[in-house]
């Protein structure tokens, strides 16, 4: 077991496109155990290997319940080959202490890949489950993006991460997404009063960070 140091927001290592695994070698599956074991230690649901150091195209993720038997989910050379839908998710990430916000995400993938033993596989997530999320949030870490470049608000984006003494907003890796944003503005619409559950929702779990 090897607890790897996560790399914060602000080094440019987070922003290098991942390179593919070309064979999956007892040091790979060594990174692929060390990155779990990182997750399980920093209490999070997924963690790219960029965010350790390490530009290649892998992540992990576990989203099973943390009082029950752990389900990691391994990652090797993924694609997204189907997405649809829109939901706002509110977001955190292991590479921003304590910094949250609002952003938009598809709620349905469809992701292709290799497990950690080379063996392909293709996983569903539907319904804007935080399956679907997680694999959007580190996927894009693969490609040199996070979660903050879909922020909804950037504005609000910024007075979070100046609030944790982390960098601000780099625009230009900002993503435009008015489609994405309609749909939601639409659902919100229609459904005012689960909209006005989910805000308030989050301004209880912003209210209960430090």
């Amino acid at each position: 077991m090897s607890i790897l140091k996560i790399i914060e927001y602000g080094n440019p290592i987070l922003r290098e496109k991942s390179k593919e695994v070309t064979k999956i070698s007892k040091k790979i599956k060594t990174l692929i155990t060390d990155m779990l074991d990182t997750m399980y230690h920093a209490n999070g649901v997924g963690l790219a290997a960029p965010q350790v150091g390490e530009n290649l195209r892998i992540f992990v993720i576990d989203v099973s319940d943390p009082s029950g038997p752990i389900n990691p989910l391994v990652f090797v050379n993924p694609k997204i080959i189907k997405k649809s839908g829109a939901i706002s998710s509110y977001e955190g990430c292991l590479s921003f202490p304590k910094a949250y916000t609002t952003v938009r995400r598809y709620k349905n993938v469809m992701v292709k890949a290799l497990d950690i033993n080379g063996r392909p596989f293709i996983k569903e997530a539907k319904d804007g489950e935080l399956l679907a999320r997680a694999i959007q949030h580190e996927f894009d870490h693969l490609d040199g993006r996070m979660f903050i470049d879909h922020c909804r608000n950037r504005f609000e984006a910024n007075n979070v991460l100046s609030k944790y003494n982390l960098p601000s907003i780099q625009e230009e890796f900002l993503i435009d997404e008015p489609e994405l944003e309609e749909e939601i503005v639409t659902w919100e619409k229609q459904n005012p009063d689960e909209a006005e559950k989910l805000r308030k929702e989050i301004e209880e779990l912003e209210n209960g960070k430090e």
